[in-house]
């Protein structure tokens, strides 16, 4: 991605705001963050409202899904020798679900949630099956990618995307199908070596993530940087600069970035405002999303993103907070700390793209 490590040299001229060295700005706890992921694991894995049939459970976009692509990152830092015991359950219960997916019922079959939640789930869940085995390069992550590629859309205005659950909450059941296909393209970059696709699903898919882009919620747009620097062929040059500059105007002077002011219109359910600090979730996701894009640690905003997250992990529970798009929640309460879950393995991910 060498084109776009000059991206931002007209935003640096700004940045003597925001210098600072990183690295002295206090530090983090690498086991403080894999304690709490992994007792956020366990507590989901044990939750009824999560259990689903054949003795499996759903896989979440807030709690599950972070938590594979976060606490892997973690094994170096913590000196480990192979996953966790919440990630290999995590795994057996993924495998076990790929393995009998014509057998086990959709998170949200028809008959109980109503049309089309039965096609919404099996789209959904098909995407992060994929995403969590090929992370781990797990056996069954083949026949995870064939389940995904199948249920691909292949004609209509959705050509190249995939069915996902809607139950009007965000950022990833609301107008969230852009969302998925971005995570699509992370499962695809990250196929196995001896896995092959048809070159027509592939070509599907980068037309869909390209034609759309412009028209998605600016937190879509920095995740697709992410994807895109997996899957070339999405973005141009003066495509991604442009959503990294975007992304770079809503820092705070904290150095932080609030979800807020990525998510565009949206309105919470119960009318109160939305959050405007600061949160790991947002700064998480923009400095891993420019750090694999190529965008250098040593820019002065990163530096300054970089700082608030070493210096705003929970001394007490080792995870970074972040609010509800769609009501005011005690982040106390399990169902609160859904945002925390995400924030927590995003800001892992961001902080170990720095080493």
């Amino acid at each position: 991605m060498t084109t776009i490590r000059f991206v931002l040299l007209a935003t640096c001229l700004a940045g003597g705001l925001f210098a600072g060295d990183a690295s002295s700005a206090g530090s983090w706890s690498p086991q403080a963050a894999a304690n709490y992921l992994d007792g956020r694991m366990t507590w989901w894995i044990g939750w009824p409202t999560a259990a689903r049939d054949h003795d499996t459970f759903c896989v979440s976009c807030h709690t599950a899904l972070p938590y594979a692509m976060g606490r892997a990152a973690l094994r170096s830092a913590l000196g480990e020798k192979g996953p966790s015991a919440g990630e290999r359950k995590l795994l057996e219960n993924v495998t076990k679900r790929v393995r009998m997916w014509n057998e086990v019922e959709p998170f949200y079959p028809d008959e109980k949630r109503g049309a089309p939640k039965t096609t919404e789930s099996r789209g959904t869940e098909s995407i992060l099956n994929a995403v969590i085995l090929t992370r781990y390069n797990a056996p069954a992550a083949e026949q995870a990618l064939d389940n995904m590629w199948a249920l691909q859309v292949k004609t209509g205005e959705d050509r190249g995307a995939w069915p996902w659950l809607q139950f009007h909450n965000a950022p990833w059941e609301g107008d969230s199908q852009y969302l998925g296909a971005v995570l699509a393209a992370i499962a695809a970059a990250g196929a196995p070596a001896s896995y092959s696709v048809k070159p027509d699903n592939l070509a599907m898919l980068r037309d869909y993530l390209a034609r759309g882009c412009k028209s998605q919620i600016l937190l879509d747009q920095v995740m697709l940087l992410s994807a895109a620097a997996k899957l070339p062929g999405i973005l141009n040059a003066a495509e991604q600069k442009a959503i990294v500059e975007e992304a770079l105007g809503k820092q705070q002077p904290d150095g932080g970035f609030s979800l807020s002011s990525f998510v565009g219109d949206w309105k919470r359910h119960d009318k109160t405002p939305l959050d405007a600090r600061s949160d790991g979730y947002a700064t998480g996701v923009v400095v891993m999303a420019l750090r694999q894009a190529g965008i250098s640690a040593d820019h002065p905003q990163l530096k300054k993103a970089i700082a608030w997250l070493r210096t705003n992990q929970d001394k007490t529970e080792g995870r970074w907070f972040a609010y509800s798009l769609n009501k005011e929640r005690d982040l106390a309460s399990d169902v609160g700390k859904f945002m925390s879950d995400a924030a927590t393995a995003y800001a892992v991910l961001a902080l170990q793209s720095t080493n």
